[in-house]
């Protein structure tokens, strides 16, 4: 279903392309593209979720709040611009947060938009008042133009996913002079 819905922007990409735009127009729309989609898979709206979805809205249950204690992040920060950098740098940034509820916080899992962002997390629970951090990594080779790329934390909070978000302005490589255009 998703390989359906990204037909029309393939479709664009091509006509462009095909009527004379550079591959530094058509690289940053697709980086602009990519960007868009990543900010639609992290919306946590039902229109959202159904546009995204393989099954149907009505199919999904609402989040309940679970009963008792419950941990919650208090980040420093939620998003971080790396500025502009150059393409097939690694850069990193380190996101801390503090467990501000009444029970330890477990972090299940991390996970980037994409391949190129990979995130790490603690392993062990965060205890009460206990602080953390989660090491995000991007990698911005065959990534040129403006970047926006999330990481969907799960937890055991409520709700339980939270996000986080990087941003960058990837200047390109330059192209080889070998290299046949």
């Amino acid at each position: 279903m998703k390989n359906i819905k990204m037909i029309p922007a393939f479709v664009a990409v091509m006509a462009m392309i095909i009527t004379g735009c550079s591959n530094a127009d058509v690289e940053n729309r697709i980086a602009r593209l990519e960007g868009r989609v990543a900010e639609l898979e992290g919306s946590g709206t039902a229109a959202a979720r159904s546009v995204t979805s393989a099954k149907p809205a009505a199919n999904k249950q609402p989040e309940v709040k679970p009963e008792g204690p419950l941990p919650e992040f208090a980040f420093n920060e939620e998003s971080h611009d790396f500025g502009t950098i150059n393409e097939g740098d690694v850069v990193e940034h380190v996101f801390a947060f503090t467990n501000t509820g009444d029970s330890p916080l477990i972090i299940s899992s991390a996970t980037g938009s994409c391949g190129c962002t990979v995130p790490e997390w603690p392993k062990e629970p965060i205890g009460v008042g206990e602080k953390g951090e989660i090491k995000v990594k991007f990698n911005s080779r065959k990534k040129p133009g403006i970047q926006n790329k999330t990481v969907t934390i799960t937890s055991n909070t409520y709700p339980k996913q939270k996000r986080i978000k990087i941003k960058a302005n990837v200047t390109p490589a330059p192209k080889d002079a070998d290299t046949p255009s």
